[in-house]
């Protein structure tokens, strides 16, 4: 198992950091690593187009780099949820494209690292949901927990859908969003006992975050 879909227990608990850490992780041991941000909403316009910070940070963990037009097929500028930000750009997410950027990514890498959109259940259209793309893909999936208050019903409910959606939890990443969190420590064996896949790691709170020093902190699942 080289390549991995990412997704995360909610939206803004760190895909993008645990999947920058993953790439600079997966390089570290010999491999050609990139990033990909199938569908990206909030991005800001440059003379080069439309850019995402996210996969911005995939494309600077990438080796090789990649173009931009591969890692983000979906570039939309709202700030919203992509189903919403991709009618207001008068476009509609579909696989075709994704898939073709998706194969020239892996055509040049030994390794691909697709990150997802908000939390598992997140559409990214009317008539496709990640799960539909990660079955296209044929990819693991790699749960990024916000350690935080709630984790746990968090963490169990998106292993279980994942599961129920009969894809392949390969394992999961503890990401420290709360600096105050209480008792993580425990929180995070409490984790390890219930959740049904192993830790690939767990990263502190860091601000800002290094993705290079934190992919050091990951096992990639031995």
């Amino acid at each position: 198992m080289k390549s991995v879909f990412v997704t995360g227990t909610d939206t803004g608990i760190g895909k993008s950091v645990a999947s920058a850490a993953l790439l600079h992780a997966m390089r570290a041991r010999g491999l050609a690593a990139v990033g990909m941000k199938p569908v990206a909403s909030g991005c800001i316009e440059t003379a080069q187009g439309w850019r995402n910070d996210d996969a911005l940070l995939l494309q600077a963990a990438s080796q090789p780099r990649p173009a931009y037009a591969d890692i983000n097929p979906y570039a939309l500028p709202a700030p919203l949820a992509p189903e919403i930000a991709a009618a207001e750009a008068g476009v509609e997410v579909a696989l075709a494209p994704i898939l073709a950027a998706y194969r020239r990514l892996a055509g040049a890498a030994d390794a691909v690292v697709v990150e997802g959109v908000g939390g598992w259940a997140a559409p990214l259209s009317a008539s496709l949901d990640q799960a539909d793309l990660v079955r296209a893909l044929d990819l693991p999936v790699v749960m990024v927990v916000g350690l935080r208050l709630g984790c746990q019903s968090h963490a169990r409910l998106t292993a279980r859908a994942i599961q129920a959606d009969g894809l392949r939890l390969a394992g999961w990443i503890g990401n420290a969003v709360d600096p105050g969190m209480e008792r993580p420590a425990e929180v995070i064996a409490l984790l390890h006992a219930r959740l049904p896949a192993p830790c690939w790691g767990c990263l502190p709170y860091r601000a800002p975050p290094h993705p290079a020093d934190l992919g050091r902190l990951l096992t990639l699942g031995d």
